[in-house]
């Protein structure tokens, strides 16, 4: 395992790596306004042992990537796949399987669209396709009003838990404590949540963070692509992967069959008892997914 600081345009991204660098590479794409430290270590070597050389990076504005004003500096996802690709470059990777999970599965259909040379494989995991109006919908949940598309909208749980995040934290006991009660609302009822387990990763997070105690927020001000270039993903030919939450609040099936059905071959796999959280106990199902869509691609 080891540390990498790579350039992407006018910015230094953060990034490590699991596994052996002569196995086929594959990068983990964190949700939005998470470290690489959300994809935890224990998954990332799960992967690893399965064969392959894993690579995680902070998204800029988070971890120990470049941080500055939106305001001043504002990018889109144009950008944030940009980002990606650097990492690649970075580590001297011409191709690679990718993973996104969350904002992250939308950031890697603009990778699939904008740098479609640079794929191996194509995985997207608690997300959305790009023709949801995902900021819209969570206006339209927060009125209890339908969304226009027909799908779920995102559920009260996500909506409850943008209201912890939302109220402040005296201490650095507090902010851990409010960051565990976000993934414990996250995470659902369908697997049992580990107190100790969250609060061991959100200790890590603030320290990898330089001991920065709020989150970062930045990736709430971003712009979602539009959501014309949904039809553009008929055109991805590499093989594709959509792994759907059994208990997701925020993009609740069939937000997976949906995302799916954009693409011309994709498979849909549901993990039983998953949230919008990664705890250890969905590792295995998840990495048993992904190792099995990337072997065949390698």
């Amino acid at each position: 395992m080891s540390e990498r600081i790579v350039p992407s345009g006018d910015v230094e991204l953060w990034s490590d790596d699991f596994g052996d660098p002569a196995h086929p590479a594959l990068l983990l794409v964190m949700g939005g306004n998470l470290s690489a430290l959300g994809w935890p270590d224990e998954f990332a070597r799960r992967l690893a042992d399965g064969g392959l050389h894993v690579i995680r990076y902070d998204h800029r504005d988070t971890g120990r990537s470049t941080t500055r004003d939106f305001a001043e500096h504002p990018y889109g996802f144009g950008e944030l796949a940009a980002d990606a690709v650097a990492v690649l470059d970075g580590w001297g990777v011409d191709r690679a399987h990718v993973v996104g999970l969350s904002m992250g599965a939308t950031i890697v259909q603009v990778i699939a669209l904008d740098h479609h040379e640079r794929l191996s494989s194509l995985t997207m995991m608690l997300g959305g396709g790009l023709d949801i109006d995902f900021d819209g919908n969570i206006e339209r949940a927060m009125r209890g009003e339908p969304t226009p598309d027909g799908l779920p909208g995102p559920q009260q749980p996500f909506l409850d838990a943008l209201a912890l995040m939302n109220r402040p934290a005296e201490g650095r006991a507090a902010e851990v404590a409010k960051r565990v009660g976000k993934w414990r609302i996250l995470s659902g009822t369908g697997v049992p949540f580990d107190e100790s387990e969250y609060a061991r990763w959100e200790e890590r997070a603030i320290d990898h963070a330089g001991g920065v105690l709020t989150e970062p927020y930045a990736h709430y001000s971003l712009t979602l692509p539009p959501p014309t270039r949904a039809a553009e993903l008929r055109g991805v030919t590499v093989p594709t992967l959509v792994i759907q939450a059994e208990h997701d609040p925020v993009a609740p099936a069939p937000h997976g069959k949906h995302l799916a059905g954009l693409f011309p071959a994709a498979r849909l796999v549901e993990i039983e008892g998953m949230g919008h959280a990664l705890p250890a106990s969905v590792h295995g199902p998840l990495a048993e997914a992904v190792l099995a869509h990337t072997r065949p691609a390698s």
